[in-house]
């Protein structure tokens, strides 16, 4: 079976200018290889609705990447606008997402209840929002990481029951 495709985009204006390096992009995509995905595309946009909404848009309408990840821009700050931008795309919200890695964040640090991230379907591909920080990336990842290739295989139209297997090295079984 071929690997599940996946692409990286990091939301950080400093980033975007070169004056911030990128941990959590590569860490992700580090993770996500680990696992079985093909990085398909990786990049650094300015928080700016625009800048989001163009990425994801080649990244799903115009290259058709399975999953996409995004780090950064989830917070509460008046730049954070990462759930605005990605909304909007959503064909459908799934909420689940979402709430599992805010549920597992808020076993290590309270703050975790002001992520806003965000989990959904647009076309055939899966898009989940990351914080920021390596660290609260990679946690928030690591907590529906073992959900994500079942998900991805309903989303495409995968009959199969929910209590039957799911290939192994694609996340794992569900």
């Amino acid at each position: 079976m071929t690997p599940y495709t996946c692409a990286v985009l990091t939301i950080s204006d400093k980033g975007h200018r070169g004056e911030r390096q990128d941990t959590s992009g590569p860490a992700l995509r580090e993770m996500l290889t680990s696992h079985g995905y093909a990085i398909a595309a990786h990049a650094i946009v300015p928080d700016r609705i625009d800048a989001i909404q163009e990425a994801m848009v080649d990244y799903i309408d115009k290259q058709g990447i399975d999953l996409i990840i995004s780090t950064g821009g989830t917070g509460v700050a008046p730049t954070d606008v990462t759930p605005e931008a990605v909304k909007s795309l959503f064909d459908r919200e799934i909420p689940g997402i979402a709430e599992a890695m805010r549920q597992q964040s808020l076993l290590k640090t309270p703050n975790a209840m002001l992520s806003r991230g965000v989990a959904g379907i647009r076309r055939q591909s899966l898009i989940i929002t990351l914080p920021g920080s390596q660290k609260a990336a990679t946690e928030n990842l690591g907590a529906v990481l073992p959900a994500l290739a079942h998900a991805i295989a309903k989303i495409k139209g995968d009959p199969a029951d929910c209590a039957q297997h799911h290939p192994i090295g694609m996340g794992g079984a569900v």
